[in-house]
């Protein structure tokens, strides 16, 4: 039996992560804040479980940490063998506007809660020599208007995964995904068009791009350390 645990994943790329999975042959544990019924009809699919929670409130994100490692679809696999750090919020703001308040918001979803649940269910992936994801972005070394709040929260997580794939190994691999232009939210649709004029494949990606990703780097034994771009090429330009 293989375990996989992701979070902030009911909707959009998240659910399409986990219709992969479980298609695949796993039980997954979903992580979810509100969106408990579309996470229930998630795991109809297939054998899996709900933990729901704020990630950004210290005491939810540490007792989903013990829900989860003490979990029985855990117990019963013998560990974890993939866990995906796939929760992520994102908005636009002019950088003289942000407040400590949300930016410790954006910082403790893309760092906070992947640092300490990574580090809270370590004995569980190195028992079954698992993987760890964590979704970051192509905002790398560019810089995005109005986005600052959001691409260096980011960019914590993308060290923090290099990191830990030196840390963690030879036991865990950890690695990363940077998807390009998937999903435009409602308010995003006309700088999302823009965007996709400078994308060389000349076309938006399609959130199953991001779960076939997934499997690949959590098949990939050999893989750890790296950040993959799915993006087009966008990353070039």
């Amino acid at each position: 039996m293989r375990v996989a645990v992701v979070t902030g994943c009911a909707r959009r790329i998240g659910a399409t992560i986990v219709n992969s999975l479980i298609d695949d042959g796993l039980a997954v544990i979903v992580h979810c804040n509100r969106s408990l019924t579309q996470a229930r009809q998630l795991i109809q699919r297939g054998q899996g479980a709900i933990v729901s929670g704020d990630l950004s409130n210290d005491e939810d994100l540490f007792r989903i940490i013990e829900e989860i490692h003490d979990h029985e679809l855990v117990a019963q696999a013998g560990g974890i063998d993939l866990l995906v750090h796939n929760a992520s919020i994102y908005n636009q703001e002019d950088f003289s506007t942000v407040t400590p308040q949300e930016l410790r918001r954006f910082s403790s979803i893309h760092l906070d809660a992947p640092f300490f649940i990574t580090q809270g269910l370590v004995p569980k992936l190195k028992a079954k020599k698992g993987s760890v994801i964590g979704m970051v972005d192509t905002s790398w070394n560019h810089a995005w208007e109005e986005l600052a709040h959001y691409t260096s929260t980011k960019a914590a997580l993308r060290q923090l995964l290099v990191n830990l794939a030196g840390e963690l190994a030879p036991d865990i691999r950890v690695n990363g995904i940077a998807p390009g232009a998937i999903l435009a939210a409602e308010w995003e649709k006309e700088r999302f068009e823009e965007v996709l004029k400078r994308v060389p494949l000349g076309r938006a990606g399609k959130p199953e791009d991001i779960a076939h990703a997934v499997k690949f780097l959590s098949e990939a034994e050999y893989i750890t350390g790296f950040i993959l771009p799915v993006d087009g090429g966008w990353s070039l330009t």
